[in-house]
């Protein structure tokens, strides 16, 4: 059996017209489209129609709701599953508001993991946990209570009483996503059912424009927004059916994901700019159809605009349209999307000043004369989504004119009720006109959002502006294969911006390498700034990451101020 197995679609298309997630898979469960999970291989490990997916979750529902009181908070360990998407829907019809959890990781940092799991049960004050039977042990490490350690496969609870449904209603709770910002102090995002369907209707209306014969692919994880909302509660919105394959699994077999698009003749696709750039590493010319990929969507971190390139040229003999490609902007205190580029129009860049860009916070379009590592390619991603405003403020509170770049602030439905507090309940996250401030800088061109990056990341260094991910795409240009990531900080703790360090992942041992590797990226670092910038080689793997998989320059600067970094030190 294959995913196309869930090809009917007799029935009539309904795009987010609902009122609550429970009336969107009562919808869908009329139709034969559903969920397919796969293996990095090919082969199918589960089919799920959203008939069964229904059945399985109200059964489920009934047993949970007998355990636990209308409204308690129950983490779900986020396994690329059927048993996972059953358990969150079952909270839907029971009343209950589901925490998405990311799974453990499989070699080492169990510790971490673990002190971060503590972090997480305690700022969302969950009353349990869902896990799946194999993982037990390292969750009963962790709760204080054993018995909240429960298993997530519903067939468990085969034996439990039942009580009746009590399914949330419109404008109530949907779910707790903790923000990817923090693993230190996370922060549990309560989405309503309300907010949650703007947004669907504003993705699957305007962003991606939903039709007919749709067929969506997806390796992220479940655990963050644009997995979750993005390609799961927005497909199911819409009726479509979605393939999926692990996050684990696409991380070592990157074209599993493209083989998987190639397949099933799937439309829809999203990844951060890391996924695109590791396919183009990895590819070694097997036969792929990419013709089908009508919108390739770039969402979850800084979109790199060389990275798409490299793609589209990788892939250029598999049919793939570079045309396809839908740089977006959003974030989980937005439930998801924010802006989308239009269809069809591809990649578009404006093509700035970096020199100026150091001393100005007016964007300047580069000369067609300036020199290459001069210059800074900004992707536009596009319009604010129908029914949402977006404005660009200074710090003076000003709304800013085009070009001028300033904090992004973000009003309308599909913004999140606020962040749970143990002790004050929900706050909000708005000020008390609305707006959302996101946190990230931007400007406007043409009446697009150009998103610049974090507002906590950019360092200022002798009244200049240094943008951390200029420095590092550059370093990588340099050291190819030599450096697998890196990380820009602001290492001074009493004073502002005198002391850059790069951290850099380097799998080199010798001394005289990793001298030579040193020099070289501090040139690479003094050309992308026009500042010193100091050099640290720590071992692979060493910097930390968000739970959505992105590099977090906050925890690494806390680790280096703190001298926790594993390997600071030249090995002999």
């Amino acid at each position: 059996m294959n995913g196309s197995a869930y090809a009917d679609k007799s029935l009539p298309l309904r795009l987010a017209d609902f009122e609550t997630l429970t009336d969107a898979l009562d919808y869908a469960a009329l139709g034969s489209s559903g969920l397919s999970f796969n293996k990095a291989s090919g082969e199918v490990a589960e089919q799920l129609s959203y008939s069964r997916l229904r059945s399985r979750a109200m059964a489920f529902a009934g047993t949970l709701a007998a355990a636990f009181k209308r409204g308690a908070h129950i983490g779900l360990v986020a396994e690329t599953s059927a048993d996972f998407v059953t358990a969150f829907m079952a909270c839907q019809y029971a009343g209950l508001v589901p925490a998405p959890v990311s799974l453990p990781p499989t070699i080492g940092g169990h510790q971490g993991y673990k002190a971060q799991l503590q972090r997480m049960w305690e700022a969302a004050s969950l009353s349990a946990i869902l896990v799946p039977e194999r993982l037990r042990a390292i969750y009963d490490d962790v709760v204080q209570t054993p018995s909240a350690v429960l298993p997530i496969e519903a067939g468990a609870w085969a034996n439990e009483p039942a009580a009746p449904l009590r399914p949330w209603k419109q404008g109530e709770l949907c779910y707790i996503q903790f923000s990817s910002g923090s693993t230190s102090h996370p922060k549990g995002i309560v989405a309503t059912q309300s907010s949650v369907v703007a947004n669907c209707q504003a993705i699957t209306r305007h962003g991606l424009q939903v039709r007919d014969g749709d067929r969506a692919v997806s390796w992220l994880p479940l655990y963050h927004d644009m997995g979750l909302v993005g390609f799961f509660i927005a497909p199911l919105m819409s009726q479509l059916s979605v393939d999926y394959i692990p996050s684990s699994e696409f991380a070592r077999r990157p074209i599993s994901w493209l083989r998987l698009i190639s397949r099933n003749r799937a439309t829809l696709s999203y990844s951060p700019s890391f996924g695109y750039e590791l396919c183009a590493r990895r590819y070694r010319g097997e036969p792929l159809d990419l013709s089908s990929w009508r919108a390739a969507g770039i969402g979850g971190d800084m979109v790199r605009d060389s990275v798409l390139s490299q793609f589209a040229e990788t892939f250029t003999d598999t049919g793939f349209d570079p045309s396809a490609f839908v740089a977006s902007y959003g974030l989980a205190e937005a439930t998801l999307a924010v802006s989308f580029a239009p269809l069809g129009d591809g990649c578009q860049t404006d093509r700035v000043d970096a020199v100026a860009l150091r001393f100005d916070d007016d964007v300047r379009k580069a000369s067609p004369q300036r020199e290459p590592e001069k210059v800074r390619n900004f992707v536009l991603c596009g319009t604010p989504v129908p029914g949402h405003e977006v404005r660009i403020r200074s710090g003076l509170s000003n709304n800013l004119p085009e070009r001028s770049i300033g904090r992004i602030e973000v009003r309308g439905p599909s913004v999140a009720a606020g962040h749970y507090n143990e002790q004050a309940g929900i706050i909000s996250l708005t000020d008390e006109d609305g707006w959302l401030d996101t946190g990230d800088l931007g400007y406007w061109l043409n009446g697009q959002l150009v998103v610049t990056g974090r507002w906590k990341d950019l360092i200022i260094w002798h009244g200049r502006n240094i943008w951390p991910q200029d420095v590092e795409w550059a370093v990588q240009e340099t050291a190819g294969k030599q450096v697998g990531r890196c990380v820009v900080i602001d290492a001074s703790e009493h004073s502002i911006g005198d002391r850059i360090v790069l951290i850099a992942e380097c799998r080199e041992r010798g001394e005289t390498a990793r001298e030579a590797l040193r020099r070289e990226l501090a040139r690479a670092a003094r050309v992308a700034t026009g500042a010193p910038v100091e050099v640290v080689l720590v071992s692979p793997r060493s910097l930390p990451v968000t739970s959505s998989g992105k590099l977090s320059r906050s925890a690494a600067r806390t680790l280096f101020l703190n001298e926790d970094f594993p390997s600071q030190q030249v090995p002999a």
